[in-house]
């Protein structure tokens, strides 16, 4: 049988000749696929098409690209949705305050905007390619965590409510390490203007680790959540192509990376940050993400007697892998490691309230470093 999608409905009958894309896989890969937990790489459509050897998708690669959203809405009906749990901590957006900054980012005058929420310790969150500081809400409104962190979280250029530095430079965005770094330590100091904890999740983990790196005195430790080591492979043709609806397609590419569990309010939200992108920017951060971080330069420099770090990476995540995490941290002399249950690549999102009371003992074991608790 073929599952048929035309008209906005979908059914199942016998096709002559060949479907447009087509999963071929074992009895033993489709009882995973259908499992109510799918293991790793089992759990979603696009999982299947990059990183499951076991699994083997057909198609004119346009075709798929179109049709993303709706193949991942398929894997994501064949499990029952999980229970939410925002309710489970007070959350406020009322003690959130955005702002501008005008800072100079490698010589230019750049506008940045920033949200900040609470006192206590200066902690500075980085978001993910492609996305933007909302997907930090989730601690940024926490109440209680409020009264003990002073948290900043800040757009990228060109990312969310931060305009581009120019709009008249040729040809699309790219990021590059160096633009990069010199927008965080900018906004640290200019903005936070006290060492702090810096958390950055995916090319935000990367950038945390140059920084830790290059500029030390600034940080008080490092936590990166789903930190690369070579992430080769993320690159797309089709999340900037004229003949697909970029805002549906990346928004779908994503969602492949976070863990089946996910509740779907998470999973929306997610989803439409990624969706309100500018068509050039998920790319652009790849060219940094994927093409020209490497772990295995940036790992040996950094001096965890002086910044100590810590790196944690959720099961599901095929981009920044578990193992890869792990490889990370051993080019990491004395840094720490954990492997998060059930949680993917957007871990910050998929399950705040998890999420918070693991990087609330990391930062604590960090800053207890060295007798670096002051």
């Amino acid at each position: 049988m073929d599952l048929v999608i035309a008209d906005a409905r979908a059914r199942l009958e016998d096709v002559s000749g060949a479907p447009d894309i087509a999963i071929r896989a074992g009895a033993e890969a489709w009882a995973n696929i259908l499992a109510p937990v799918p293991p790793p790489t089992f759990h979603s459509f696009t999982a299947l098409q990059l990183k499951n050897p076991d699994v083997q998708v057909v198609g004119d690669p346009l075709r798929i690209a179109q049709s993303r959203q709706a193949l991942e809405r398929i894997f994501e009906a064949l499990h029952p949705p999980t229970a939410d749990k925002t309710s489970l901590v007070e959350r406020d957006l009322g003690i959130v305050v955005g702002r501008y900054a005008t800072l100079d980012i490698g010589g230019d005058r750049t506008g940045l905007f920033y949200e900040e929420s609470g006192r206590g310790l200066p902690v500075v969150f980085l978001h993910t390619a492609g996305a933007d500081a909302r997907q930090y809400h989730g601690f940024l409104a926490d109440v209680a965590l409020a009264e003990r962190w002073n948290m900043f979280a800040f757009d990228m250029p060109a990312h969310g409510r931060s305009m581009p530095g120019t709009l008249e430079q040729a040809g699309p965005y790219k990021l590059t390490q160096q633009r990069y770094a010199n927008t965080v330590t900018a906004f640290l100091r200019g903005v936070v203007t006290r060492r702090a904890v810096l958390i950055g999740c995916s090319m935000g983990a990367a950038i945390a680790l140059v920084v830790a790196a290059e500029a030390p005195g600034l940080l008080r430790a490092v936590i990166a959540l789903e930190p690369p080591l070579k992430s080769v492979g993320r690159a797309n043709p089709y999340l900037a192509h004229p003949l697909v609806a970029t805002g549906t397609h990346n928004a779908a590419y994503v969602t492949g990376l976070m863990s089946p569990t996910t509740p779907r309010l998470a999973r929306r939200t997610a989803e439409w940050i990624y969706s309100q992108a500018a068509p050039s920017v998920y790319p652009g951060d790849l060219a940094f993400y994927s093409d020209e971080f490497d772990g295995h330069v940036v790992a040996p420099r950094i001096d965890t007697a002086r910044v100590p770090v810590h790196l944690m990476t959720g099961e599901y995540d095929y981009s920044a892998t578990p193992d890869d995490g792990a490889r990370l941290s051993r080019l990491i002399a004395g840094s720490t490691s954990e492997r998060m249950a059930g949680l993917g690549h957007f871990p910050m999102v998929e399950d705040p309230h998890r999420v918070r009371s693991l990087l609330e003992r990391a930062v604590e074991r960090c800053l207890n470093q060295n007798g670096r608790s002051e």
